[in-house]
């Protein structure tokens, strides 16, 4: 299980209140767009009314925070680096930037990582 196994369903929740999609072409920003509706790229494809920007971002972050949270509980900060180092083929290239950017988020220190991925480096 990933971090995006816990943000799925309430993103998806979030961005149908919010009126929120994705579109990478004017094809599929015409067929999902609202009439009269200004709306504001926040990257990645990621369009939201522009009167929701706020709120759709100070949920975004709180739906963020709460899978963390719940990604920690319920497997461990060494399972998550563990995952992580494999998921970024750490163990393949004998390095870890990628990992530590990837939990910057989690708030899970280079040297953690380095203990982790040492302790199962073959």
């Amino acid at each position: 299980m990933s971090l995006q196994n816990y943000l799925n369903t309430p993103m998806g929740i979030l961005y149908s209140e919010m009126g929120a999609f994705f579109s990478f072409s004017s094809e599929q920003f015409n067929k999902k767009k609202v009439e009269n509706t200004i709306y504001v790229s926040l990257g990645a494809g990621l369009l939201v009314p522009k009167c929701n920007v706020k709120s759709f971002i100070e949920e975004f972050d709180k739906i963020k925070d709460a899978a963390i949270k719940q990604d920690i509980e319920d497997n461990g900060i060494d399972a998550i680096i563990l995952r992580e180092l494999s998921n970024y083929e750490c163990f393949y290239t004998g390095e870890i930037e990628d990992c530590v950017e990837a939990l910057k988020c989690y708030s899970i220190t280079e040297t953690q990582i380095y203990t982790v991925f040492n302790f199962h480096r073959e």
